[in-house]
């Protein structure tokens, strides 16, 4: 067994909090809790969605990251255009690994380019409208795109630029739909502040615009799945095997088509909560689509979450298709299972992820016996930890004031109820959960601690006490890592490995995780002075 999860966790609290002055200790004394649940899983309060303290290295991205990065950046035929230096455009350019498939040769894929006005000092001084607007209609004349997206950086907000004049005028100049996100990096404590403004600017300008009304009997979006290293690909195929329609997926392997009929579809299911819950009760609400959670990581949690929408759509023949596929995709889960947990039950995993990774991840660990004894999220709120059951219990914050809360109300024409009132009530007796989550911190052992926006010092402090047998966390993090002799699952953008998501790709994963955590090399990963048990010091005196 790796590491020795038979700690005191409130020494090894005491011992991360040691490092830090006792305002600093105080403060983060309220992000990292020690999992403790009751039997209607009540669980602590843990602080998050706060500013990190200055000094501190976090895993957090900003704003901008989070709008233009995260929940745009795999939309293949929205042109993104950043404006603003050419860093923040470099960036944030298929930089996790997103991917996407059009369905024809002709069909726009603009991912693979960086579009950015690239503003220069003269811009910073005398203002970038300008730049702007001849960078949009550059745009439109070389590619031709259905829309452009425009994405404000810290020096737009700074010296004022009108983003959004700039692109009603285009869009009235060019016949396109052009519209603004000002997702300022300064903007919010992280990058789910990004993910807010991406949600409200989507809602506003393009969700409901499309008239194609999709095909086919059972007709969901799927929202929060980002297809990185190709999830979306493999969710999507089993979408299909199942006779289930995808009409949209915000925003992995997603088209601007997509986006704008997703108005259509007659059930919203959310893999990551954080990043698109927002949306889904704005559509709910102007629309009349319901939401439920679902979880495509963990071949339990998929088939679990394809009953959930069989169960939802109440019609025998799709529950006995969806019973049949999970049959047959079980049956080869279980042979992989069989052979590779034994060489992994007991051991020990860490996870220090964005969104849902943190959690969601944690089933395929299970599946293999393996533990998560530590867990955390970059940009959580508390519902995320918590559950949604304590969103009546969250104060407003100045910086949470930053964004705008949009007033939406049912469509006149468009808002349809998908299911009475009865019938959801009926669902609900049933046992099937609208608009609900329950949080990562109910689903985790007690005596488990849960970290909020950890930083560099606690992590090295973690593994030096807990030595596991695995570490996941993002590319900021890999290496520093993977120096301490721990293998380091990178979950942001997988490297070069993937896909995870569902039946064929727990499989995968599960092959991912016994070669690196049963691989010898790890062993002899050591210092200089670990190895001699004396300081290194070489130096040369050069006189000139």
């Amino acid at each position: 067994m790796s590491g020795n999860n038979k700690k005191d966790a409130n020494k090894v609290v005491d011992e991360l909090l040691k490092v830090y002055p006792s305002k600093v200790a105080r403060k983060r004394a309220q992000q990292i809790v020690i999992n403790q649940k009751d039997k209607e899983l009540n669980v602590p309060e843990i602080k998050a969605n706060v500013r990190t303290t200055p000094g501190i290295i976090t895993q957090r991205g900003c704003t901008y990251a989070g709008c233009k990065g995260v929940v745009l950046g795999p939309t293949r035929d929205i042109l993104n255009l950043t404006h603003g230096p050419i860093g923040c455009g470099f960036y944030s350019w298929l930089t996790r690994r997103n991917q996407t498939r059009p369905p024809t040769d002709k069909d726009d894929n603009f991912m693979t380019y960086c579009f950015s006005t690239d503003m220069q000092d003269s811009e910073i001084i005398f203002g970038g409208e300008k730049k702007l607007a001849k960078a949009i209609e550059e745009a439109y004349n070389i590619f031709k795109p259905k829309a452009i997206g425009i994405f404000a950086t810290c020096p737009v907000g700074l010296i004022g630029d009108d983003i959004h004049s700039v692109a009603k005028k285009m869009s009235d100049k060019l016949g396109i739909n052009v519209f603004g996100f000002s997702c300022e990096g300064y903007k919010g404590v992280s990058q789910s502040a990004g993910h807010h403004i991406a949600n409200n600017q989507l809602f506003k300008h393009v969700i409901g615009k499309g008239k194609e009304k999709p095909k086919g009997k059972f007709r969901i979006n799927l929202l929060g799945e980002y297809n990185i290293g190709g999830d979306a690909f493999l969710i999507e195929e089993l979408l299909e095997k199942c006779g289930i329609t995808l009409v949209s997926t915000f925003s992995g392997n997603s088209s601007y088509d997509g986006f704008a009929n997703s108005h259509n579809a007659d059930l919203n299911c959310i893999m990551c909560h954080r990043s698109i819950n927002y949306v889904a009760d704005m559509i709910e609400k102007k629309y009349g689509i319901p939401w439920i959670k679902v979880n495509f990581l963990g071949a339990d949690a998929s088939a679990k979450s394809l009953r959930k929408i069989a169960q939802y759509f109440d019609d025998n023949e799709l529950t006995e298709k969806v019973e049949k596929v999970i049959e047959e995709e079980m049956a080869k889960v279980k042979k992989a299972q069989k052979e590779i947990r034994p060489r992994n039950e007991g051991k020990l995993a860490m996870m220090f992820v964005g969104g849902s990774r943190a959690h969601h991840y944690q089933e395929l660990f299970n599946e293999i016996g393996m533990k998560t004894i530590a867990a955390g999220y970059e940009f959580a709120h508390r519902d995320d930890y918590e559950g949604r059951k304590v969103l009546p219990t969250i104060q407003i914050d100045a910086d949470s004031r930053n964004i705008e809360e949009l007033t939406v109300e049912a469509d006149p024409v468009e808002y349809q109820p998908r299911k009475t009132e009865e019938e959801i009530k009926a669902l609900e007796k049933a046992g099937l959960e609208f608009s609900g989550y329950e949080g990562m911190m109910p689903t985790m052992e007690n005596q488990t601690l849960i970290i909020d926006d950890i930083s560099q010092a606690e992590t090295e402090k973690l593994i030096d006490i807990y030595k596991p047998a695995i570490f996941c966390a993002g590319i900021k993090e890999k290496y520093t890592v993977q120096k301490s002799g721990t293998p380091m699952l990178q979950l942001h953008s997988y490297d070069y490995g993937g896909p995870f998501a569902v039946f064929d790709g727990a499989i995968n994963f599960y092959k991912t995780v016994d070669r690196m955590v049963n691989a010898r090399i790890w062993s002899f990963v050591k210092a200089p002075w670990q190895t001699t048990g004396k300081p290194v010091l070489e130096a040369e005196l050069v006189h000139n």
